[in-house]
C-alpha cells in the first residue's frame, strides 16, 4: 500500500514534468524564465522568485485537485472551461504586461509614478507566485489530458485529493525551479564582474516584456485566431 502510494507520486510528478514540455506550459515556462532571470543583481530574489513561481502553480492544481476529487464529475467542465477561456484570456493578458514592461503603456495608479509602479510589476518574488497561480490555469489539449485525464483519475484511486496534485505542479514547475537555482547559485559569480547593474536590469526588463510579448502573441495565434 505504502510502496502503490509512492509510486503514485512519482507518477504524479513525471506527468507534471511531461506538462511542463508540452506547448502552452512550455511557453508560459519560457516567460517565467525570464521573468525571475532579469533580477541576476540578487541571487536570493532569483532563488525566491523560482520558489514562488512553483509555489503559485502547487496551489492553484492543490485548489483544483481537491475541488475536482471531490466531484469528479465536474472534471470534464472546468476542463472545458479553462481551455476555451483561460488559454484565450492569457495571451492578450501578456501582451498587455509585456507593453508595460517596455514601458510602450504608462500606467498611473495614486500615489505612485509611472516607472514606479512598471518597476514592481516588472520584478518581486510575489509577482513571480501570482505568475505560477495564472500560468497554471492554461491548458492546451495535451496538459489537460495529463492532468485531467490521468491526474485526478490517480488521484480518485489513491484517495489522494491534494497530494498528488501538488505533486504534479512541482512537476511542472521544475524547469523554471532548477534554472532559478542553478541561476541563484551561479549569479553571485556573475554579478562581481558586473559594475552597473541598475541599466543591466533595466535591459533585462526590456527582454522580459519583449518575451511576454512574443509569448503572448503565440497564445493568440494558437487560442483565439487558431492559426498556428
Amino acid at each position: 500500500m505504502i510502496e502503490s502510494y509512492w509510486l503514485g507520486g512519482a507518477s504524479a510528478i513525471w506527468l507534471g514534468i511531461l506538462t511542463s514540455i508540452s506547448p502552452c506550459p512550455l511557453a508560459t515556462n519560457i516567460a517565467a524564465v525570464s521573468y525571475i532571470g532579469r533580477q541576476v543583481g540578487s541571487p536570493w530574489r532569483v532563488v525566491s522568485s523560482g520558489i514562488a513561481y512553483s509555489a503559485g502553480r502547487m496551489l492553484t492544481y492543490a485548489v483544483l485537485g481537491a475541488i475536482l476529487v471531490a466531484s469528479i464529475a465536474s472534471a470534464s467542465r472546468v476542463s472545458d472551461l479553462l481551455q476555451s477561456y483561460a488559454s484565450k484570456a492569457l495571451g492578450p493578458l501578456l501582451i498587455l504586461v509585456g507593453m508595460v514592461l517596455l514601458n510602450l503603456i504608462n500606467l498611473r495608479l495614486p500615489g505612485l509614478g509611472a516607472r514606479t509602479w512598471q518597476e514592481r510589476a516588472a520584478g518581486g518574488i510575489w509577482g513571480a507566485g501570482l505568475l505560477g497561480l495564472v500560468f497554471a490555469l492554461t491548458f492546451c489539449p495535451v496538459s489537460a489530458a495529463l492532468f485531467f485525464g490521468s491526474l485526478i483519475p490517480l488521484s480518485v484511486k489513491q484517495n489522494s485529493s491534494v497530494a498528488y496534485p501538488i505533486l504534479y505542479g512541482l512537476g511542472t514547475a521544475l524547469p523554471v525551479l532548477v534554472f532559478g537555482i542553478a541561476l541563484g547559485v551561479g549569479a553571485r559569480w556573475v554579478a562581481v564582474g558586473l559594475h552597473r547593474l541598475t541599466q543591466i536590469e533595466r535591459w533585462a526588463r526590456y527582454a522580459t516584456g519583449a518575451v511576454f510579448i512574443g509569448v503572448g502573441i503565440y497564445l493568440t495565434l494558437v487560442y483565439i485566431l487558431g492559426i498556428l
